[in-house]
Parts: structure tokens; C-alpha cells; sequence
């Protein structure tokens, strides 16, 4: 179980990106970007002439890896869940550079036992050059098997509501069966999302998609439904992880927009599930 006190206030990981346009075009294909390949606005994304990086990118950049795996941390690793995400852009990425990412643990909240605990932590993105911040992430995670451990009792509540009404959009992505398998080269190597004993061990019938990759699918819904797929519009993206999605589905993402505030959750369209949920972009002016 968890120790709380080893880790609060703690930088746990400091890690050093290096990426090429290449890398920038294996993202956009994790995310399922090029379904249509002679769609001019996705290959923005997936084709080296005037590329254009994605807002979310930024989620993989410095990442601290699987580290609640370590046994140092002593979590029940196989049970951890991902629960929400907050993804803060200060500065668009380059197509091709070097990022320093710090993760520090915030909080950790003890649900009390059979009850889980949420790890709440802060990734800080930026130039290895010069220091300027690219981009902050936010995350909780939701250690199933780790209630109990002594945390603070207070959860950190998020204020967003979806709208109670018809959306005034519906955007209808596929995913492909080999999804997850190809957006941990990315460098989630998460063996939940690739192993399938794992996955059952974990509770699922197979292994699922990453959180993150599927949040990168709905961050395509926006762009093409609210920003003409201009990647530059979007200052912030957060959402609540609501049930697991599986590779090969399609996404069902439904919109509400007001202004520079949208507002959406997203469904596994062949099991009307809703997967993400309480999902806000904040926008900037045209």
C-alpha cells in the first residue's frame, strides 16, 4: 500500500524528450488521425509539409513512465486506473525540439478502505534550452486497491458540468484494434494496455485504451468541429476518465459550444457508454 509521506511534495520523475517531426506524425496516428489519408485537414497532422503539432502532445513529452509500477511506491499497480486530466497550454509546441518534463505528486486523497485512493500529479513541460513552459498537465489517478493508506480525506472537486440539453453537436470518430498497441510507442508503456493476462487481472475482459489516447481522439472532435482544425485555438483541455474504452471502437462525442467555452463528453458509440466525461476546452479568439 501507498505511503503518502514518501512521496507528497516530491519530484518523482525528471525526464528529457528529444523529438522529430517523425515522432510528431506517430502521435497523430496513436490518436487516429489519418483515417481518411487524403483528408487535407488531418494530414496537418500526419504529413512532414507544413506539419502542425497537436495540442495534447504535450500529455507524452517528458513523461515519468509507468512509475507506480517501481516497487519503491508499493501500490497495487495492476488496479490503478486513470481518473481525470487537465492539460494547461502556455506555448504551442515546435514541430521538433527537446522538452524537460518534472512530475511532482500534489496530494493524495484516501477514500477510505476498499475504496482506492486518488494520486493527484503536476507535470511541468519545457525547453530544455531555455526553460520557457510549453504546457502544465494535471492528473489523478485512482489506485483501486490502495484505500486506506493514510492520505489526506479532502478530494479535489472539479467545478465542470456538462450542459443539461441537446448537444449542438455529435462528432463520430473510429478507432482501430490495434490502437493502443500502436500509441504506446509513444511511450506509454503501460503492459495494461497491450497484455491481455494483465487486463484480466485488472479486472477488464481485454486490454483497453489508454485514457490519454483516448482523450487525443476527442481533442480531434473539438478540432474539427469547433476550430476548423486550427490547433492553435485550443488554451486548455480537461475531462474525467468515466469507464474504460476499448481499441476498435468508435467515439461518439458529443458538444456543447459557448463562445471560447466548449463543452462535451464522449461515448463508446456501439455501447452508448459514456467514457469521458465533464469534458471542457477553453478556446481562444478567432
Amino acid at each position: 500500500m501507498i505511503d503518502p509521506d514518501k512521496i507528497l511534495g516530491k519530484m518523482i520523475a525528471r525526464r528529457e524528450s528529444t523529438y522529430r517531426t517523425e515522432d510528431c506524425i506517430l502521435y497523430a496516428l496513436g490518436l487516429g488521425f489519418g483515417a481518411d489519408p487524403i483528408d487535407p485537414d488531418q494530414l496537418r497532422f500526419t504529413y512532414e509539409k507544413n506539419i502542425q503539432t497537436l495540442p495534447t502532445m504535450s500529455l507524452v513529452l517528458g513523461y515519468p513512465g509507468f512509475w507506480l509500477k517501481e516497487p519503491q511506491y508499493e501500490v497495487d499497480w495492476q488496479k490503478v486506473l486513470h481518473a481525470e486530466e487537465e492539460l494547461i497550454i502556455h506555448n504551442p509546441l515546435p514541430p521538433a525540439g527537446t522538452m524537460i518534463g518534472e512530475t511532482y505528486v500534489d496530494a493524495v486523497v484516501d477514500r477510505g478502505a476498499n475504496k482506492g485512493a486518488f494520486i493527484y500529479t503536476r507535470k511541468e513541460v519545457r525547453s530544455e534550452s531555455d526553460g520557457k513552459l510549453f504546457a502544465t498537465v494535471n492528473s489523478n489517478t485512482l489506485a483501486r486497491a490502495d484505500g486506506g493508506c493514510g492520505g489526506s480525506s479532502k478530494r479535489r472537486v472539479r467545478s465542470i458540468q456538462i450542459p443539461n440539453r441537446k448537444p449542438d453537436d455529435i462528432c463520430i470518430l473510429p478507432t482501430i484494434p490495434q490502437q493502443a498497441l500502436l500509441y504506446r510507442l509513444c511511450g506509454d508503456m503501460n503492459p495494461l494496455h497491450a497484455d491481455p493476462e494483465i487486463a484480466k487481472s485488472g479486472g477488464f475482459e481485454r486490454p483497453i485504451l489508454h485514457g490519454r489516447s483516448t482523450m487525443g481522439v476527442a481533442q480531434h472532435a473539438v478540432l474539427k468541429t469547433c476550430c476548423a482544425y486550427d490547433p492553435g485555438r485550443i488554451k486548455s483541455i480537461s475531462l474525467r476518465f468515466s469507464a474504460p474504452f476499448l481499441p476498435g471502437e468508435t467515439l461518439r462525442t458529443e458538444i456543447w459550444g459557448n463562445g471560447e467555452d466548449i463543452y462535451f463528453r464522449s461515448l463508446a458509440n456501439e455501447r452508448d457508454v459514456v467514457v469521458l466525461n465533464n469534458g471542457h476546452v477553453k478556446l481562444k479568439n478567432k
